[in-house]
């Protein structure tokens, strides 16, 4: 058996998840699947009410195959929307809140969507395909419909999920996953998805998070406890506590907020079986700290939207390589890099059969990911260390070349979060005359009355890394822009640090 594996709660062959959620609500009907703002959900009334949903859905012309979109805030009525529209046999699709008009409406003309979930306020798309608009506040009598849908009987080749990217480079992409892609979420979940544990959520439910996790919460009758939106620090902690919550997962930032409150030192954490540390390097003291005050190991996993699982750090791993790398890769996936430099950096290539099939409508940009013997060729760079493990060098279009040398900006940006001075930070490359380009870190700093200076920083990096690979430029932020996704925007920064023309 594969290291870490963990035996789920359903071990039946299912074909699609339809089959999958009917079989949780009959052997364990009266477990909690969500709980939200003092709402809970047990596992029978999600598939009810899906199935009641998914019967008002159909009213609206939606058919097998047919996109749902699905624009709302991480809450039960998303994972409703979600289960919905798969058990009647089409396509669930989450579309961030926080996309903007341009986006959605791009979303929707390519999907030819029948219905489009919104919230409340949230404007419509306008465009040449004009979707049947549902409200957020009209699914309570939607959820409780006087008929339900028969569930769908299709098979392990029909598209389950759609996944947009952040969109960064362009109009978002749709990564599109089978049922059989999603089902092999069990078989790399791991300690992440214990039989019956207490999830704590922090994470938009439109991302792969989520989409591309149903089948590893289903199987395993996981209760998801859903934080509030914006995320606190004190509201977490109780949740923690009161949720009695088994796997909690925060970014580094919010994992220090927490260690942070006074409550803290008497909170009972004892419940708590691992944390999960992800989107940014956790310095080896912040992990040290993390683990002791949780008393359970802290993991780090690295995937991306057209394959949720890649790889992970273990139990056992060390501060120094739970903040260095992001571990090994999971069960069944395969990784390899492609056109290495002189430093073992190359492109991160892998193969796995949770990876996407392609593109929704987008046969060019298919054709450039999925490469030659069902291999994904990544944007991301990496190299392995002497252990095997993963250890990130950035994007290709992050990478800048100073003077000749390669810099990877996710090592210089690794080197200052050590600094007790920087709160967050981010290095892009800008256009240089002679040496061609030159760094530049954007800091927010830690107290803005006391902001680090050029000097403090080049003499850290200097001290860690290659002399090159120090910033030649400070600018200082109140914070770091992010993209719908929630990702730094290097794009923004790039023009940030760009000359006029």
């Amino acid at each position: 058996m594969a290291e870490g594996y963990v035996a789920p709660v359903l071990t039946g062959d299912y074909a699609t998840f339809a089959e999958l959620m009917a079989a949780a609500a009959a052997r364990f009907p009266q477990q909690q699947a969500y709980v939200h703002r003092g709402e809970r959900i047990t596992f029978a009334a999600w598939h009810d009410q899906a199935l009641r949903l998914g019967a008002a859905l159909q009213q609206r012309g939606v058919a097998p195959g047919d996109i749902v979109l699905i624009g709302l805030e991480p809450s039960i009525d998303f994972a409703i929307c979600f289960a919905a529209a798969q058990l009647i046999g089409a396509v669930a699709s989450g579309v961030n809140p926080r996309l903007g008009r341009r986006e959605v409406a791009a979303i929707v003309e390519k999907t030819a969507a029948p219905v489009l979930f919104l919230e409340p306020a949230a404007e419509a798309p306008q465009g040449l395909i004009q979707p049947h608009i549902i409200r957020r506040d009209e699914l309570a009598a939607l959820r409780a419909g006087p008929t339900r849908a028969a569930p769908h009987a299709g098979s392990a080749s029909d598209l389950g999920v759609i996944i947009w990217t952040s969109g960064t480079t362009g109009l978002p992409k749709g990564a599109c996953f089978t049922h059989a892609a999603l089902a092999c979420a069990i078989r790399t979940a791991g300690p992440l998805a214990a039989p019956f544990a207490r999830k704590l959520s922090s994470v938009p439910f439109a991302h792969a998070g989520y989409m591309a996790k149903g089948w590893e919460q289903v199987a395993n009758g996981i209760t998801l406890v859903i934080t509030e939106t914006p995320w606190t620090a004190s509201q977490t902690l109780r949740l923690l506590v009161d949720e009695r919550i088994t796997i909690a997962a925060a970014v580094p930032t919010q994992w220090a907020k927490l260690l942070d409150l006074p409550e803290m030192a008497d909170a009972d954490l004892s419940h708590v079986a691992v944390g999960i540390s992800a989107t940014a390097p956790a310095p080896p003291e912040l992990i040290e700290r993390v683990t002791a005050t949780i008393g359970a190991p802290l993991i780090v996993r690295y995937s991306m939207t057209e394959c949720p699982s890649m790889t992970g750090t273990r139990a056992g791993d060390s501060p120094l390589t739970q903040y260095r790398t992001v571990g090994r890769p999971q069960p069944g996936v395969e990784l390899r890099l492609v056109d290495a430099d002189e430093a073992g950096v190359g492109r991160i290539a892998v193969r796995a059969p949770g990876m996407m099939r392609g593109y929704w409508q987008d046969p060019e940009r298919t054709a450039e990911a999925l490469v030659e013997d069902g291999w994904l060729l990544s944007s991301d760079l990496g190299r392995f260390d002497e252990d095997g493990n993963l250890v990130l060098a950035g994007r290709t279009t992050e990478m800048y070349i100073r003077g000749g040398y390669n810099v990877y900006p996710i090592e210089v940006e690794r080197a200052l979060s050590e600094l007790p001075s920087v709160a967050a930070v981010a290095v892009v490359g800008a256009p240089a005359p002679k040496i061609g380009e030159i760094g530049v870190a954007f800091v927010v700093p830690a107290d803005p009355a006391a902001p680090p200076t050029l000097e403090e920083l080049r003499a850290h990096v200097r001290g860690e890394l290659a002399d090159y690979k120090a910033p030649d430029r400070l600018e200082l932020l109140p914070a770091l822009p992010l993209t719908p996704m929630m990702k730094v925007d290097k794009a923004a920064l790039k023009a940030l640090a760009s000359p006029a023309p």
